[in-house]
């Protein structure tokens, strides 16, 4: 179950990881470069879905894992932060494997 969990949150995790990249290095110089609008409303749309659904993810694995308020926060910060989101799974993918979380 919780090799399980881990890889749900790894997957949610690089959906908002992207949809956030989208966002940032896309949708907005379309706005502000081209004076194009329209991609901001979608994709941000889009990202505060995956942003919502990705800290109930968080607080879920936090529970069934066990991870410590440490690990909750991280997971929390990395959201903010490009590219933060594929660090943390780079992370967890090679810890997963040694059973680290588990």
């Amino acid at each position: 179950m919780k090799i399980r969990t881990l890889n749900f949150f790894r997957v949610v995790s690089f959906i908002g990881g992207t949809s956030l990249l989208v966002l940032l290095f896309i949708a907005m110089p379309l706005k502000y470069l081209a004076n194009i609008p329209q991609p901001v409303q979608y994709v941000g749309v889009f990202h505060g879905i995956f942003f919502v659904c990705y800290i109930l993810v968080v607080i879920w694995t936090t529970y069934i894992v066990k991870w410590s308020i440490w690990w909750f926060l991280i997971s929390i910060v990395v959201t903010f932060i490009p590219f933060g989101n594929y660090i943390l799974d780079l992370y967890l993918k090679k810890h997963i494997h040694k059973e680290k979380f588990v």
